[in-house]
């Protein structure tokens, strides 16, 4: 800002050049103005990179959703060509430093809409968890696993549509060298769904309760206050 003071030193620079002491000031005076209507218009612009105030309150949502203690959940690097804004979280479930499940949620956003996504959003989830091994050849092992991810999504009363996914067992044996090893089975659900509202922290909460259905771990009684949970930690 030029001060009335600077008026000497405008003199003293452009000898000559501004006049009179009054004409120096109207120099000043406009300067003021100019450099006032400057940067009130920085002031007002935005960004244009920055993602929309939409998609950050839903990231805002998503960190600020309560996980139980068992998880251990931090932020991630999202793929970036899936879609033009997104977000990740990667989660262990941890009981007596043993990990028991593992898994992923990325949330994506698309200003446009996806035909596919029927919406501008999209959860997209992975979780992988060791199961006992002749639980691998139950044929209802399948629909038992998808089951999880929709009483998640309605425990949490997460309102969503379009969802797809797998459930997939994953048996192995070891041999030769590794023939000591126990014989290993675990089940790996992918999924996705477009959320039917801004609650992005109860979409992150159901996969949360996905993780530890997954993991083995005994739900929450009803009526039974749980231990204060993790928010999701970021990087």
């Amino acid at each position: 800002m030029v001060e009335a003071s600077d008026i000497t030193d405008f003199a003293e620079v452009f000898p000559g050049g501004l006049g009179t002491d009054q004409d120096c000031r109207r120099v000043a005076s406009r300067l003021q103005g100019a450099v006032g209507r400057s940067l009130s218009g920085v002031a007002a612009r935005r960004d244009p990179n920055a993602p929309p105030e939409v998609f950050q309150r839903a990231v805002s949502e998503l960190r600020a959703a309560h996980l139980r203690p068992e998880i251990i959940c931090e932020e991630v690097p999202a793929p970036k060509r899936v879609a033009p804004f997104s977000a990740a979280v990667s989660a262990d479930v941890v009981v007596d430093d043993v990990e028991l499940a593992t898994g992923r949620l990325v949330l994506l956003h698309d200003p446009d809409g996806h035909e596919a996504w029927q919406g501008t959003f999209r959860c997209v989830a992975f979780v992988r968890a060791e199961i006992e091994a002749e639980m691998v050849t139950d044929p209802l092992l399948g629909a038992v696993g998808w089951s999880w991810l929709t009483e998640a999504l309605d425990a949490e009363e997460a309102l969503y549509t379009a969802l797809s996914g797998t459930v997939t067992r994953v048996a192995s044996e070891s041999f030769g060298g590794m023939a000591d090893e126990p014989a290993r089975a675990e089940i790996e659900l992918r999924a996705s769904w477009t959320p039917l509202d801004e609650a992005i922290g109860r979409h992150t909460q159901a996969w949360g309760l996905l993780l530890c259905t997954a993991a083995g771990l005994p739900p929450v009684a009803a009526g039974v206050a749980a231990l204060p949970g993790r928010r999701v930690r970021s990087r």
